[in-house]
């Protein structure tokens, strides 16, 4: 069971969130509906760190707007490259003579710590081997906040948090989706927000391939590249994960991605994760019985959640966004979706939806195991207050061996 700190403080946190809740109920239609809002006003957010800090953890951010008619918007992490490897005469240097002043192609000196990001690649390299290491190529992983699509940001500070936890861990390029908010963006708001980033993704390694072959983009086009995804980026080897929520929208987009995959060419999404879904459905399964008035997230808060999301016309709880396994659902089979990792936590009521998901990807031959975590809550590995838990710690390596079988260079194995 969980402590008696973490019971006391969901009753608190509980009780915040249905004000919360009720309180964006009561405002109604807001003036910024328009434009939306990715981020709330009493959101604690981190900054952006486009620096390697040698005493951080090595992984740089930075946020990016990338749709001038709405909010949304993405922080994108880049892990430090690892040093080159050892020249295999490294030895023999320890004896060399100095080098004279007049001696050409001195080696650069070390970057301070702290320093900007300049890119991999500096503009001296020791050795064609350590080019190529610079010039290395890093998965992308998609990443959707939880919040009930009410609240939450991807520029929060748990948010952040994770986000470098698992750029650092799976070595990859991680994107941070801002998605637009309810009730100001109802369904399928978030939805569309996370296909338009793929689509982003896909433009850049697009712009980015053209410029590279020379004459094929203008000078505005390529000042459009970005150029930590398009020079370091390996849109072949794409992963969307989502907690609570934001598994809803992965597992969206990921089948926009499997129904017609042209418009999001060259990306490929090779695996998700979907971490506590927040799947609904209109007949109770065991799990939402028992556990209705469950830690942190009960069920009728969440039902206030998905009544501000989707509109009064529109609110069944076997929508399409809200149940993945609802007749008539519609969209490709199951047997051609990508490799699926489920998390779920012991005292989540939302458990019993999320396996059922699973054991139906697995009658198709779909790789889709289950990871669930004793003594947990649902957002044990993305709330703030669980963060430096063993259980967090545990569950964001566990995602990175099972992801590595499918991000690795070298093939379907468990780590590099």
């Amino acid at each position: 069971m969980p402590s008696v700190g973490v019971k006391i403080y969901s009753v608190f946190f509980k009780l915040f969130l249905r004000h919360r809740l009720q309180s964006l109920a009561a405002a109604g239609d807001l003036d910024n509906a328009a434009f939306g809002v990715s981020c709330r006003p009493d959101e604690a957010t981190a900054p952006p760190n486009p620096a390697f800090s040698a005493s951080a953890d090595g992984v740089a951010s930075k946020d990016l707007h990338i749709d001038p008619n709405s909010s949304l918007s993405v922080r994108i992490f880049l892990p430090t490259p690892p040093p080159p490897p050892p020249s295999p005469h490294a030895h023999l240097l320890s004896h060399a003579p100095s080098r004279r002043a007049s001696d050409p192609t001195p080696t650069p000196p070390a970057p301070a710590a702290g320093a900007p990001y300049r890119g991999y690649l500096p503009h001296a390299v020791a050795s064609p081997r350590a080019a190529a290491s610079a010039r290395r190529r890093l998965p992308i992983v998609v990443q959707f906040h939880g919040g009930g699509f009410v609240t939450g940001s991807n520029t929060a500070t748990a948010n952040d948090a994770f986000c470098r936890r698992v750029a650092k861990l799976c070595d990859a390029i991680v994107v941070a989706v801002g998605y637009k908010l309810a009730p100001e963006s109802r369904y399928p708001a978030a939805f569309e927000d996370g296909v338009k980033v793929l689509k982003w993704i896909a433009k850049q390694a697009n712009l980015a391939m053209m410029t590279k072959v020379g004459g094929g983009v203008d000078t505005f086009g390529a000042s459009t590249v970005e150029p930590w995804i398009a020079a370091h980026g390996d849109p072949a080897r794409c992963v969307l994960l989502g907690a609570s929520c934001g598994a809803n929208i992965a597992d969206y987009v990921t089948r926009k991605v499997v129904e017609d995959g042209k418009p999001f060419d060259p990306v490929k999404v090779v695996a998700q994760v979907l971490m506590y879904p927040f799947f609904i459905g209109s007949v109770p399964t065991h799990s939402e019985i028992r556990l209705a008035n469950s830690y942190f997230y009960d069920k009728s808060t969440c039902l206030l959640a998905w009544r501000l999301f989707l509109s009064e016309k529109e609110f069944n709880l076997d929508h399409p966004a809200a149940n993945p396994l609802a007749p008539g659902r519609g969209g490709p089979p199951l047997k051609c979706m990508p490799p699926t990792l489920t998390v779920i936590a012991e005292h989540d009521w939302m458990r019993d939806r999320a396996i059922a998901y699973s054991e139906e990807l697995r009658k198709v031959n779909v790789d889709s195991p289950v990871l669930d975590y004793k003594d947990t809550v649902h957002e044990f590995a993305t709330l703030d207050v669980f963060l430096k838990t063993p259980q967090a710690q545990a569950c964001a390596e566990d995602i990175a061996i099972w992801m590595k079988k499918y991000i690795s260079l070298r093939g379907h194995e468990f780590s590099y």
